[in-house]
C-alpha cells in the first residue's frame, strides 16, 4: 500500500478415527475439507459492451484461492490468496483479507478483502480491493461491492447493493440499485438492478454454484 501511495470459511470435517490400515478412507476425510464454488455474472450495460464476469474459488480450512476475469477490468485476470476467519451463532461473522496479482489489460498488485455479517434473516456483505497499477500509477483505483439482503423464506433473498467499478464507465461513481435472489440447494440466480431511476438502466445476471 506504501509503494501505491505515490477484490467463505473452509469447511471441516469431524475428527472420526480411522483405521491405520484404511488409506483411500483417509485420502476422502481430507477431500471433504475442500468447499469450491463458481460463478458467472453477466453485465448488460447500456450503450456499451455486454460482458460476463466469472468467478472460481477454493477453501480448505483457513485457506482461500480465488480466480477472476473481467473483474477489475475488461480482458484482465486476476488470481488471489487469502486467510479465512469466522465466529459467531446469533451474530455470524465472515472475513478473508486476500492478496491478488493482476494481470491483462491491467496490470498490479491488489490486497483485498470478503467479509460477511449475518444475524437472523438479515446478511451485509461486502468484497472489495485497491488495483496498485504498476504500469501506469495514476490508473490505480479502489473496487467495491456491497450487498444488505433479508431472506423472507430459505430459497428467496431480496435486498440492495451497490458496487464501484471501473471495468464500465457510467456518470456515477457509486452505482446502486436492488436485487432478487433464488436459490435451490447448491443453485442460486440473482437479478442485480444498478441505477434504477436512469432510463437505461444497468442488468446484472448472476449464477452460482456451491460444491
Amino acid at each position: 500500500m506504501v509503494l501505491c501511495a505515490g477484490r467463505a470459511s473452509g469447511q471441516t470435517t469431524p475428527n472420526a478415527p480411522v483405521a491405520t490400515n484404511s488409506p483411500p478412507l483417509a485420502i476422502e476425510e481430507g477431500a471433504k475439507q475442500w468447499s469450491f464454488s463458481a460463478s458467472a455474472y453477466t453485465y448488460l450495460v447500456p450503450d456499451s459492451h455486454d460482458y460476463v464476469q466469472p468467478t472460481i474459488t477454493a477453501d480448505r480450512n483457513w485457506l482461500h484461492l480465488e480466480a477472476r476475469y473481467n473483474y477489475e477490468a475488461l480482458d484482465t485476470g486476476s488470481a488471489w490468496v487469502g486467510y479465512n476467519f469466522s465466529g459467531g451463532k446469533k451474530l455470524a461473522w465472515a472475513v478473508t483479507p486476500m492478496l491478488g496479482g493482476v494481470f491483462g489489460d491491467t496490470a498490479g498488485i491488489a490486497p483485498g478483502y470478503t467479509g460477511s455479517l449475518g444475524w437472523w434473516k438479515l446478511e451485509l456483505y461486502s468484497e472489495g480491493e485497491y488495483v496498485c497499477n504498476t504500469r501506469d500509477s495514476s490508473g490505480s483505483f479502489f473496487y467495491n461491492w456491497s450487498e444488505l439482503t433479508v431472506a423472507p423464506v430459505d430459497w428467496l433473498k431480496l435486498g440492495m447493493v451497490t458496487q464501484r467499478t471501473q471495468a464500465y464507465q457510467t456518470h456515477r461513481d457509486i452505482q446502486r440499485g436492488f436485487l432478487v435472489g433464488l436459490s435451490y440447494k447448491q443453485v442460486s440466480l440473482t437479478t442485480y438492478v444498478f441505477n434504477p431511476d436512469d432510463s437505461k438502466p444497468t442488468v446484472v445476471l448472476a449464477v452460482g454454484i456451491t460444491f
